[in-house]
């Protein structure tokens, strides 16, 4: 039976193809499936409430969400454009899951106060520096709503005549006076039909000696209507919106604004608008575009730069010219931007990679700050008003070096605070802690001369968490806090202008999560707000070991074995090992454990471990590295998948508690890729699951994960990775599922059918499974079900048969 294009699965039905070695038994099953009914209420019921601090930490905000959309909600229309995906109707991007209700409870007293707002799809609340309002807004037809609220003394309230705009990355935003919003605006009007007849055929031209290597993308513009659909959507009418006035004001004229930022002294905005032309190989990022410095009436006073089209940028590299134009947050109205010295090729030898500049008024000329021996990779600067931190990094060696410059003094020089490898968990010093300042910016939260960090606290024992303070100028350091032992313990914030309070979500392996204040001088430990688990019924019981190993050229690996509530000592399981490859530049970062032994289980969506509630055992993030110089790594990828394979099952079979004759073996992308790889290079499984994954990589000719190199450069590599390559040593049973509307760079749609067509041409055991509408992740409730159906029917039949 032929395979059915993407278009021909969009009822709402999955489509499964089924290919066995006996010919007579080929049929086609339509229709939904469940898994057992455990699953179905452990996936239908929703997850505790999100819980986020407002700037002040006056309020916590506790939004609840239904635990899955429906499938009518995934299938509603979208276009397709630039790498988009647009609703039409709503003006913004696809729907997902609905807000039932959102809370606000007093951090001071525990008073809560449900909002009163319809059901709907909501975002996130967007609070003033001095929590006094918040915006929202609602997802509707026409654009979204715009409501604002005081949550001291008034419930949300929608402003009439007021239409969002969601299509770009332009958000709402207060301006530094904390009073009035800047709208992106839906701009009324009719969107352009397609014509009959086109206007003419689509036409592409390659200029001699011009390359411009294009990794593998989707969704992108086909012709001169998608075109038009694009600039329509997306150009917005910028707006200031006084909150306490109530008067809507517009600023300057419509365009295609994908940004616009306030100067920390609310005087100019900085906007970024695309403009013409467009591409029909390249996404949105890609396209020309123009940084403008204007005032708040929308007049230009500068173009700081434009961009043409970015389709010669060397992979791995970066575009010539500025690039991360932003504002100084703590100075008033000064720009900083990176420039590449290397011509953006990373293959380039040079002293420097990158300079920095400013541009301190819209009419000065812009000045270099300081130049990098890498690549810059960010700068963040401290509420202190002075501290500039700026990261630097080296792709092919995978390490970063940080250094600290005055953001008020351009010609101070900077000084080297550390340097490390990326990839190094053990040594991570932790992420620096941001607060909101008064005008809205936000900085680094700096007292004293001092950082905060917060970091996961990585181990030989797994993950526990920490918050330090750092002074960069000695280097000395005082822990904070640290999780208490046989707990997960995550830092949300500091409550207070000091340090002494921190509100922390804790956690347990027998306790669900809940948000705790920790007093510093005392100890004590207050319960703020705790979050039970309606089905805890259906986990308790699951055991959870970290296990560690070795592969046979000494790298040591590391992963989690969780055993089902219906283990018994003694038992010996069928067993789910998942997993994702991972390269490495040293053996020693790519062995470190990286688990989280002591967090609470709570399993939603189409996750793996749902498996444990049909009998099986899970080894999950077995650890799968590929080791060795950036560019060369995947020289021996199938040699060291085959060694992580083997040292993977040792391992499981000396814990006592698994069989190895029944072992199945599955992932999702890089994972699904992993996987096919295995069963076509070992006989360690007994059956493979493999979810929207790529399997030919001349299909991602330009490179494919940290794969710099192109197929005409290293077609043995391409054609050696490649499961596609290898079908005929495919003697396992593999599940193949992948959604049929997949927008993931590489993961076409296409890599799935194909490879099933050619396992059934081979006389394969495969079941390939489409499912409707969906992306790169499983979102709707209808196939979520129906996914986990299939792989707990799949390791029934495959592996838990014994003999």
């Amino acid at each position: 039976m032929s395979v059915p294009s993407v278009r021909a699965t969009t009822a709402c039905v999955a489509f499964v193809l089924v290919a066995v070695t006996t010919p007579a038994q080929e049929p086609t099953t339509t229709g939904w499936l469940r898994p057992p009914d455990a699953i179905v209420k452990l996936v239908e019921t929703p997850g505790a409430p999100d819980a986020a601090l407002s700037p002040q930490r006056t309020w916590i905000v506790l939004t609840t969400r239904e635990s899955l959309p429906g499938l009518d909600v995934v299938a509603r229309p979208h276009l397709k454009l630039a790498g988009l995906r647009v609703d039409p109707v709503g003006r913004g991007p696809q729907l997902g899951t609905r807000t039932v209700g959102i809370t606000l409870r007093s951090v001071a007293t525990g008073e809560e106060r449900a909002l009163p707002i319809p059901p709907g799809h909501w975002g996130a609340p967007v609070w003033t520096a001095d929590d006094r309002a918040f915006a929202l807004l609602r997802a509707a037809d026409g654009g979204a709503e715009l409501w604002v609220a005081d949550p001291a003394t008034s419930p949300p309230v929608r402003v009439d005549d007021v239409r969002v705009s969601q299509v770009l990355r332009v958000g709402v935003q207060w301006l530094p006076d904390q009073t009035t919003l800047l709208l992106p605006l839906v701009v009324p009007g009719v969107p352009p039909e397609r014509p009959l007849v086109p206007v003419g055929p689509q036409v592409q031209d390659s200029a001699p000696g011009k390359k411009a290597m294009v990794r593998t993308y989707q969704d992108l513009l086909q012709d001169a209507h998608d075109e038009a659909l694009l600039e329509f959507h997306g150009t917005t009418q910028l707006a200031r919106y006084d909150s306490v006035q109530k008067r809507l004001t517009k600023v300057g004229a419509p365009a295609m604004f994908e940004r616009a930022e306030p100067s920390p002294d609310g005087r100019y905005l900085l906007t970024e608008r695309i403009e013409r032309p467009f591409s029909f190989v390249h996404p949105l990022a890609a396209f020309p575009r123009v940084v403008e410095w204007r005032d708040l009436d929308g007049r230009v006073l500068r173009d700081v730069v434009r961009s043409p089209l970015r389709d010669a940028v060397p992979i791995g590299g970066v575009p010539e010219g500025p690039r991360g134009i932003d504002w100084i947050a703590v100075l008033p109205h000064t720009l900083s931007w990176s420039e590449a010295l290397d011509g953006g090729d990373p293959n380039r030898t040079v002293e420097h990679r990158d300079q920095v500049m400013r541009l301190a008024a819209a009419d000065a000329l812009p000045t270099p700050w300081f130049k990098t021996q890498h690549r810059v990779a960010g700068g963040q600067y401290g509420s202190d008003g002075t501290l500039a931190l700026v990261t630097e990094q080296d792709r092919k060696t995978r390490r970063q070096r940080v250094w600290q410059y005055d953001a008020k003094d351009a010609a101070k020089p900077g000084v080297a605070l550390y340097e490390r490898s990326t990839q190094d968990a053990y040594g991570d010093p932790g992420r620096p802690i941001a607060e909101r300042m008064a005008n809205g910016s936000t900085a680094l939260r700096t007292r004293g001369g001092r950082l905060f960090l917060a970091g996961d606290g990585a181990s030989p024992e797994g993950n526990r968490p920490f918050v330090d303070a750092w002074d960069p100028a000695t280097g000395n350091k005082e822990r904070l806090f640290h999780a208490a032992a046989g707990r997960h313990e995550t830092f949300v914030g500091f409550l207070g202008q000091g340090e002494d309070q921190l509100l922390v979500r804790s956690e347990s392996p027998t306790e669900p999560p809940a948000l705790l204040v920790v007093d510093r001088a005392s100890g004590k430990r207050t319960t703020l707000l705790a979050f039970p688990d309606p089905v805890a019924e259906l986990t308790r019981g699951v055991q959870k070991r970290i296990v560690k190993y070795e592969r046979e050229d000494g790298v040591p690996l590391s992963g989690t074995l969780y055993l089902p509530p219906s283990f018994r000592t003694g038992d010996k399981l069928p067993c789910f090992v998942w997993a994702y490859p991972l390269e490495y530049s040293q053996a020693s970062d790519a062995g470190q454990v990286r688990a989280t032994p002591n967090r609470y289980l709570r399993i939603g969506g189409s996750s793996h471990l749902a498996l444990l509630l049909a009998g099986y055992a899970v080894f999950d993030d077995a650890a799968m590295p590929i080791v060795g110089p950036q560019k060369t790594a995947n020289d021996t990828f199938v040699q060291q998948l085959q060694m992580n394979a083997r040292a993977a099952v040792k391992a499981l079979t000396d814990t006592g508690c698994v069989d190895p004759t029944r072992l199945g073996v599955g992932g999702h992308s890089y994972g699904a890729f992993m996987t096919a790889n295995l069963l076509a290079h070992t006989d360690l499984f007994a059956c493979g699951i493999a979810r929207s994954g790529a399997y030919n990589r001349t299909l991602t000719p330009f490179g494919f994960q940290n794969e710099d190199r192109t197929y005409w450069e290293a077609p043995e590599i391409y054609h050696t990775m490649s499961p596609f390559s290898h079908v005929p040593k495919i003697d396992e049973p593999l599940l193949l599922i992948h959604g049929a509307d997949d927008n993931n760079p590489g993961t076409f749609p296409i890599q799935s059918q194909r490879l099933f067509v050619a396992l059934k041409g081979h006389g394969a055991t495969a079941r390939l499974c489409m499912l409707p509408h969906e992306s790169h992740g499983y979102a709707a409730r209808e196939n979520v079900l129906h996914c986990l159906a299939e792989m707990v029917a799949w390791l029934d039949r495959y592996t838990k048969r014994t003999g």
